[in-house]
């Protein structure tokens, strides 16, 4: 495996910042992992797969792997399941797209969500009424310290809201070399989120499958968030917040316009982005960091703004929120 210094990463982050990593090398192969365990004096190792839900802070210390593991493979199937393994350096839309075309379903919502397929489950990624566990049957990883693979079912990667145990007690230790997701065969389709249903009727669907599902969350998705490759961004920067429900009720006597959704067991999720554009926000611009004008949950890079000036940003606008509404926010993204 060949190392190298100083690789500038400006290209390899969708938020577009000029940075560089200590130590890199590409990861092809899981034939590779041993010989990685190994390799002490490069210093922590770090994963980066599409670069689509990071920050960089400033220079990578330590070893950064460029994850480029493929393939695809059923391992079985029956009448009504496939189920499908598939490498954590693939293209997580590239996925949805291939599952789509092979007459399955099951990740249709998940459409246009940028990254690989590693980065899945670690994040438990959801949208428009989905989140990824729903699908998902296993998850294959690699055990730095103890070098050796690992496979954990779906009850065991204790998945939650954008949150699993990769994010918690294997944060650093495990690196997911493929996931096996259960597909349905027959479609079994998810339209309940409004603004899906909206833009069913907008495109006049009359046939309902899963290729015009991802089609609506794809005109969706377009319409809302701002294209990496036009302009610096980590999609939704923050998490929807959990609050209590006597909280809510609290805020509701102030704003009766809050937007909520049940979240179980006395809990209440309610929009970051709605509590941000309130706080007046949304459209925010100081340099070349700012508040993307149609979508309050995305912090965005005009050019030339460092991972720094970002989070200096993203930490006046917690500030703010905790101020007006003593509400929390959580960063969705990871802070290197």
């Amino acid at each position: 495996m060949q190392v190298q210094q100083d690789r500038s990463l400006k290209s390899l982050n969708t938020f577009g910042i000029d940075t560089t990593a200590q130590y890199s090398a590409v990861l092809g192969s899981e034939s590779e992992l041993p010989e990685l365990s190994a390799l002490q004096q490069y210093g922590e190792k770090h994963i980066l797969g599409g670069g689509s839900n990071v920050l960089l802070t400033g220079p990578l210390s330590g070893l950064l792997l460029l994850n480029r593991l493929s393939g695809k493979e059923v391992i079985k199937e029956n009448e009504q399941y496939v189920w499908l393994k598939v490498a954590s350096g693939e293209v997580w839309h590239e996925l949805v797209l291939y599952t789509i075309d092979q007459g399955w379903s099951g990740l249709e919502n998940l459409a246009l969500i940028p990254g690989t397929v590693g980065a899945a489950p670690i994040q438990n990624i959801g949208a428009y009424g989905a989140e990824v566990k729903d699908v998902i049957e296993e998850v294959r990883y690699w055990h730095w310290k103890d070098a050796e693979r690992r496979t954990l079912s779906n009850a065991d990667c204790r998945f939650g809201y954008r949150d699993s145990i990769f994010k918690q007690e294997l944060k650093g230790q495990a690196f997911v070399t493929d996931v096996v997701f259960r597909l349905n065969k027959q479609a079994q389709l998810n339209t309940a989120y409004g603004a899906i249903r909206e833009e069913l009727e907008r495109m006049q669907v009359t046939e309902l499958t899963a290729k015009t599902v991802a089609e609506a969350v794809i005109r969706i998705r377009s319409s809302k968030l701002p294209d990496p490759k036009q302009i610096g961004n980590a999609g939704s920067f923050f998490k929807n917040p959990l609050i209590p429900i006597a909280q809510f009720d609290r805020l509701q006597q102030d704003y009766a316009d809050i937007p909520s959704y049940n979240a179980g067991q006395n809990m209440v999720k309610v929009p970051a982005g709605w509590l941000i554009e309130r706080a007046g926000w949304k459209g925010v611009r100081e340099g070349d960091t700012g508040v993307h004008s149609r979508q309050a949950l995305v912090l965005v890079n005009y050019g030339h703004a460092t991972g720094q000036e970002i989070w200096d940003l993203s930490s006046r606008i917690v500030a703010s929120i905790q101020e007006r509404f003593g509400i929390e926010l959580e960063r969705e993204v990871q802070v290197w």
